[in-house]
This record gives C-alpha cells, sequence and structure tokens, in this order.
C-alpha cells in the first residue's frame, strides 16, 4: 500500500483529500503546517506528499526545500491555489514533481496521484490520463477544457471542477451535499444555492441538456 503525505492546514479540504485517498486504497498521514510536514516528511520514506503553499507558519517553498534537501528522491506535488505564475513554475523548477491548482476535481487529483507514485497501478511514472469522457463529452484534463463534437469550450476552475467530478460518477446521482464537499470543500450546507447555480452555467455551456435534475436528490450527466 503506497503512503502519502497531506500537507494542508484547511481542516475541510485536509479532510476531502484524505477521504478521496483512502477511498482509492493509500494509506494516509496528515500534516496542518510546515513544522510538522518537515519532521514526518524527512522520517517517513513517503511515496508522494501532496503539498500546499500557504501554510500558518512557513513557505510552502522552504518545506518543499528542506525535505527535498534531506530527501532528494521525495516526489512532492504541489496541490495550491496560488495564481502567481513565477512561484509555480518555481516549485517545479526546484523539484516538484506536479502542480494542480484548487479549486480542483477529485477525480483528477487521484489521476494524478495515481501517475506521480512510482510503479503505481503499472503506469509509467509522469504519465497522466489526459481525457476523462462520458455523456458524450470529452474533458481534457491539461489544457483544463470541454470538447463537444470538436470544439473546445472554456471552463472556469470551479465549472471544470463540477463536470469532471459528474463525469467520475456518471452514470450515479450526485447529491448537493456530495457536490458541496467534493468541488467546494464544505463540510455541511449551509444553505447557499451555488450548486444550482453553476449547474445553470454548465447547461448552458454543454448547449444540450446533459445535466439530469433528480428531485429531491442531485444532478447526473445523461448521454444524448
Amino acid at each position: 500500500m503506497s503512503h502519502v503525505l497531506i500537507v494542508e492546514d484547511e481542516p475541510h479540504l485536509l479532510l476531502l483529500v484524505t477521504r478521496l485517498l483512502s477511498a482509492g486504497g493509500y494509506q494516509v498521514s496528515q500534516a496542518a503546517d510546515g513544522r510538522s510536514a518537515l519532521k514526518s516528511g524527512t522520517s517517513v520514506a513517503f511515496d508522494l506528499i501532496i503539498l500546499d503553499l500557504m501554510l500558518p507558519d512557513m513557505r510552502g517553498e522552504d518545506v518543499l526545500f528542506e525535505l527535498l534537501g534531506e530527501r532528494p528522491d521525495t516526489r512532492i506535488l504541489v496541490l495550491s491555489s496560488v495564481t502567481d505564475l513565477a512561484r509555480r513554475v518555481g516549485v517545479l523548477d526546484h523539484g516538484a514533481v506536479d502542480f494542480m491548482a484548487k479549486p480542483f476535481a477529485g477525480a483528477e487529483l487521484m489521476a494524478r496521484v495515481r501517475a506521480r507514485i512510482r510503479g503505481s497501478d503499472g503506469e509509467r511514472a509522469g504519465s497522466i490520463r489526459r481525457y476523462l469522457t462520458g455523456a458524450g463529452l470529452e474533458l481534457d484534463l491539461e489544457r483544463h477544457e470541454l470538447i463537444i463534437d470538436g470544439r473546445r469550450i472554456d471552463l472556469s476552475q470551479r465549472e471544470f471542477a463540477l463536470l469532471a467530478h459528474l463525469l467520475h460518477r456518471t452514470p450515479a446521482v450526485c447529491t448537493r451535499q456530495e457536490l458541496l464537499s467534493d468541488v467546494w470543500g464544505m463540510a455541511f450546507d449551509p444553505g447557499t444555492n451555488v450548486v444550482d447555480v453553476y449547474m445553470r452555467r454548465l447547461r448552458a455551456k454543454l448547449t444540450m441538456s446533459r445535466i439530469e435534475t433528480v428531485r429531491n436528490v442531485g444532478y447526473r450527466l445523461v448521454a444524448c
């Protein structure tokens, strides 16, 4: 069983990523700050470390540099909401094996985790499943674009994460609470209509009625 360390100070996201990895069959350890991450990461040979850059006690880049200084073969996937291009490129140049932006789709995160763990599932390290398909749709995980009948359609980060989750769960029905938890990182429903708002936006871009509302339950994708 591969062992993954998650370094994340936001409790809801830490719980979400832990749940995804545990369900995928991984052994999971957690660290909520940089010091804890360094203590764990230098004493245990993790198969992968998922690292946030915005930590309460130190910069994520410093954690990455120190970990790689102690264990040069450590594989670190940076998962962060940082939008500054220089910082994103910097962590890759200094040894991170991948960078993934928040908000993220659980299906894409799991694909990247599988790809970045050496020998995982018999895959070649560094190879990532690029396309997620279903219900007549194709989602480009590399370019963050939706492809319908050869046409490429731009999606916002949240629209992309939401559609990827629906595709990953097809043909199952996704409840609003599930979507709030897995796409927005909310542990409970605060009474917001954000799911319905984004469903309307996605429907407008899909051009055909591919998102079905299941009354009093949630949503699912259907083929047209």
